[in-house]
């Protein structure tokens, strides 16, 4: 089979049984055939608001169908989709499209971003404007993630993958025509790009607004779900309700069960593999820029306690010591990733620079080992990044929020560990001789960032925070904390 463009892939399906079930949120369920109509007619709509090949849509809005319709509709003009969070307040926003530059941002109030044509959440296109298909167009690049960075601003990673799939080759253990389940938000990299691959697929795609262990398991349950995405978080939640409650689910239609973007506890993970299956649990580890990724099975693990897994063919891996020697098997090291075709093969930024050392190499900046077999460990991680309920938190980004507050010194945003997120955010707030409201801090930080990054825990000294050269040793003072 050769590959089929987005822009006609759901055209693929539909053809093939128009009736059959296509998108599910919240009881409402649309065929392959009105998912088809129903993006064509979008897609004629924001063609008339200059959308055209070779541009990016940024889309704004939150888990529903009218997120998937947007992300297919802006397939079908050859543009790319920049999904971003619904939440973001209007100065972040403001930096990613200063950034992307989209011709349209689907999900603000028209008039809000000044130059770029907004369409608020709840749009539907005029009825009068044809849902036959638009010409065959495919896109140069099928998505654009956004980022924070180290420098607290925010970047795009845009694959380089072109808007074309081949709809019956098996991957990530998918086969075509499952039952699949996403409960995460379709903004981050991993809920979006295995909702789309099963999309793609020809699958029955179930997305909720936000995550439910119990609702999830009943999902799974009612409509024999195959295939789903976890993070730890979400496990953690599903273990902790009721063992009663939690057995009353059939759970034995799954057949794949990816988990990513966070580290596993190794108890948690084990009553995983006891309770899906070894051979049905998965394990993923890599970024969005597609350097480079491991993957391991429940059954793999147990006999491999601790690692993420093998790297994939196609790419290289190596752990090196501060002066950039590789390291023997077992030694902990910074871990080092290439693609056999070349560094900046699989992706491009906008807003930041890519680092590379000799020969292209990259580094997600974490720490691990291999052992003998070449299985991949995790130990820390080289920077100072967050990982929250597996989300990115870049502590920079919520410190240069906080240091707007009048009468902030300087601050200082480390995570702290947590049995349900992995990682609470804790701000270390220096303002001599100011007696700050933590409700009234709150209200500012909500103007400033998006929820999740909003720290959890307030510590408030008078003592400077940061040396001469302006650093800060978030390291020690969790250390402290701990």
């Amino acid at each position: 089979m050769t590959e089929v463009s987005l822009s006609r892939i759901l055209a693929y399906w539909a053809d093939r049984d128009p009736d059959k079930p296509s998108l599910t949120h919240e009881g409402t369920t649309l065929s392959r055939a009105e998912l088809e109509a129903r993006s064509n007619r979008l897609a004629r709509a924001y063609q008339g608001l200059g959308v055209k090949a070779g541009d990016f849509v940024t889309i704004a809005l939150p888990n529903g169908i009218e997120f998937i319709e947007a992300v297919f509709a802006t397939w079908k003009l050859g543009a790319t989709p920049q999904p971003v969070s619904y939440r973001l307040p209007d100065g972040e926003r403001s930096q990613i499209v200063e950034l992307a530059e989209p011709s349209l941002l689907v999900g603000a109030a028209p008039g809000s971003h000044q130059g770029t044509a907004c369409l608020g959440a709840g749009y539907r296109p005029d009825p009068a404007l044809s849902d036959a298909p638009l010409p065959e167009v495919t896109a140069k690049y099928w998505k654009a993630m956004t980022s924070g960075g180290s420098t607290g601003r925010p970047k795009l990673i845009v694959s380089k993958d072109p808007a074309a799939a081949d709809p019956l080759e098996e991957k990530f253990g998918l086969s075509p025509g499952q039952i699949a389940l996403i409960p995460g938000p379709l903004y981050h990299n991993g809920p979006f790009s295995l909702s789309m691959i099963a999309l793609q697929m020809g699958h029955h795609l179930i997305i909720t607004s936000r995550f439910d262990a119990a609702e999830t398991l009943e999902l799974i349950d009612r409509h024999g779900v195959q295939l789903m995405y976890l993070v730890p978080t979400m496990m953690q939640r599903m273990w902790r309700l009721p063992s009663a409650q939690r057995d009353s689910y059939d759970v034995s239609s799954l057949q794949v069960v990816w988990h990513m973007a966070a580290p596993c506890p190794a108890w948690l993970k084990e009553v995983f593999i006891e309770w899906f299956g070894g051979d049905v649990l998965m394990e993923l580890y890599g970024g969005t820029e597609a350097q480079g990724f491991t993957t391991i099975s429940g059954t793999e693990w147990l006999s491999h306690r601790g690692s993420v897994g093998k790297p994939q063919d196609g790419f290289q891996m190596k752990v090196v010591d501060d002066a950039g020697n590789s390291l023997p098997s077992g030694e902990i090291g910074e871990i080092f990733l290439l693609p056999d075709a070349g560094q900046g093969a699989t992706y491009y930024y906008i807003g930041a620079e890519a680092k590379a050392v000799d020969g292209g190499w990259e580094s997600l900046g974490d720490l691990g080992y291999l052992d003998a077999e070449g299985y991949l460990y995790l130990t820390d991680r080289r920077s100072d990044m967050i990982l929250s309920g597996g989300a990115n938190i870049y502590p920079a980004e919520v410190e240069a929020a906080i240091d707007l507050y009048p009468g902030v010194r300087s601050s200082a945003v480390i995570g702290l560990p947590d049995a349900d997120m992995g990682n609470l955010i804790h701000a270390i707030v220096d303002a001599p001789g100011q007696d700050l409201d933590v409700e009234t801090l709150l209200a500012h930080l909500n103007q400033h960032l998006v929820r999740y990054k909003i720290p959890r825990t307030f510590e408030f000294v008078s003592e400077p925070l940061r040396d001469d050269a302006g650093k800060v040793r978030r390291q020690a003072l969790r250390e402290q904390r701990l």
